[in-house]
């Protein structure tokens, strides 16, 4: 199991994070895996049809040279340089053919699979066909550098008509097969001619340069098209992304449009109808939270009224208690709820300007605060981003007696963050402290009005922007408030 979720990190690493980039890496790789099969398969059946067509070739130059080298043998050795001299005049014939004394050192090609057949079938024939044969030479060489005659010239020294028609020379040279034979001692002839083929060298090459150009077009083809349709498949979903995250935000968006493919309209149509249950159910849960604490403020107050009627002052001041806690109770939920649903449309919130009015306001009523401009903006709500900053802010002067706020850019995001100088909050406290009405003991002695909603209506109108918040101990006392939202 952890090799297996090794290879899972590591392979979510390598991958894209976008479907799109997954999609194109995947199609990508199946061509290129398709390719590369469909090629070593083409190439093993290519080499295979190109070595049984060399072979074919081979035996059929090596019948002719050893016809040619019959009809040299039936010659008086002093008719032979005649012969030669007038088959060069008439243009040649199939070899380009010479007498030396001696046989010829080639400089040979690139030992390579094909020319190795063909060297290896010539000689194996040669011998079928003049079994008396015992002295004969076979190798392929480049018509660059190679020499034809004992003297020493080369075939770029000869007149171009006596090889125009048997050698490739220019512009494209094509590898030459040399067949030297002793036909007595003092006289070997010397055959050169092309193959049938000249440039079978390149037959059985699956890279050649005209195929890597074909596949590589071909491929690029592929991989456009498969691009252009994952594109055009993810966009819908991309749409979809972006209305469910405005639609997290509290933000209007359009209607999702029925169009592309079945299982997408399927989802649009799935998507539109949940928002439009999940938009009625919060304003039904808004209108019925608003109606049930209006309505309970009116017998709180006539209790209050009959209570002062009471002539047992113990229990009149008993029931004074009760209705004032319940009374708060049914303001905390008035502002929970108008708090965290503040209906305005984001828009750039400068958060230097923002930040120093609410400095401004707290210095006025003689709090300590600290502020460094950082120049920084957010696309935010403004009035709901003040007051969950103003919720922290109240919470850092009445517990920490004064404050630091610090704006930083962070990858992402931008940091708001608020540290108090206060006794901080014990570890295990931390999982609770958003909770409506939980208050710790430090807060209930210095704030005795408050009600412990303060955090949980900052923490959602915060999420409700797209970011977080944190709560940390500072290491040198006091609590960090640090606000997360998405930066521009």
């Amino acid at each position: 199991m952890p090799e297996a979720s090794r290879y899972a990190r590591a392979l979510a690493w390598l991958l894209p994070q976008s479907l799109l980039g997954r999609l194109s890496v995947v199609m990508v790789a199946g061509v290129l895996m398709t390719q590369l099969a469909g090629n070593l398969i083409w190439g093993a059946q290519l080499r295979k049809d190109a070595e049984v067509e060399a072979k074919l070739a081979a035996q059929h130059i090596a019948h002719s040279a050893a016809s040619a080298v019959r009809f040299f043998l039936s010659l008086p050795a002093n008719y032979r340089p005649i012969l030669i001299q007038q088959f060069r005049e008439m243009g040649g014939t199939r070899f380009f053919v010479n007498v030396n004394r001696a046989p010829l050192a080639i400089q040979q090609i690139e030992a390579r699979a094909l020319s190795d057949t063909v060297v290896a079938s010539v000689g194996a024939t040669l011998k079928q066909d003049l079994p008396q044969l015992n002295h004969y030479r076979v190798a392929f060489a480049w018509p660059g550098e190679l020499s034809v005659s004992d003297s020493g010239s080369k075939i770029a020294d000869l007149p171009e008509s006596w090889v125009q028609h048997i050698l490739l020379v220019k512009p494209n040279p094509a590898p030459i097969l040399v067949i030297q034979t002793e036909l007595e001692p003092g006289n070997w002839l010397y055959l050169a001619a092309l193959m049938p083929n000249p440039y079978f060298l390149d037959s059985g090459n699956p890279l050649a340069l005209d195929r890597v150009l074909l596949q590589g077009l071909s491929l690029a083809a592929v991989l456009l098209l498969s691009i252009l349709v994952v594109r055009w498949t993810t966009r819908p979903l991309a749409a979809l992304s972006d209305a469910a995250e405005a639609f997290g935000k509290g933000e209007n968006m359009p209607e999702l449009p029925e169009t592309g493919s079945r299982e997408f309209v399927n989802t649009a149509r799935a998507f539109s109808a949940m928002r439009e249950r999940i938009q009625r159910y919060l304003e039904d849960r808004e209108r019925l939270f608003v109606s049930i604490s209006h309505d309970l403020r009116t017998p709180i107050t006539r209790l209050k009224l009959r209570s002062e009627l009471l002539d047992d002052d113990a229990l009149r001041n008993e029931f004074h208690d009760d209705l004032d806690e319940l009374d708060m109770m049914v303001k905390g939920a008035l502002q929970c709820v108008k708090d965290s649903d503040i209906h305005e449309n984001p828009t750039e919130v400068r958060l230097d300007a923002l930040l120093k009015r609410m400095v401004r306001g707290s210095q006025l009523g003689g709090h300590q605060v600290q502020f460094s401009e950082a120049g920084l903006s957010v696309t935010a709500k403004p009035l709901a981003l003040k007051r969950a900053i103003g919720n922290l802010l109240d919470n850092a002067l009445y517990y920490g007696k004064r404050a630091d706020i610090s704006v930083h850019r962070e990858p992402g995001h931008v940091a708001v963050r608020i540290r108090d100088y206060g006794p901080g909050v014990p570890e295990e406290a931390f999982g609770s402290l958003f909770q409506p009405y939980v208050r710790l003991a430090h807060g209930r002695d210095q704030n005795a009005d408050g009600m412990g909603l303060g955090l949980g209506i900052a923490r959602s109108i915060v999420q409700a922007h797209g970011g977080h918040l944190t709560l940390v101990n500072h290491p040198d006392g006091g609590l960090v408030a640090t606000i997360s939202l998405p930066a521009q």
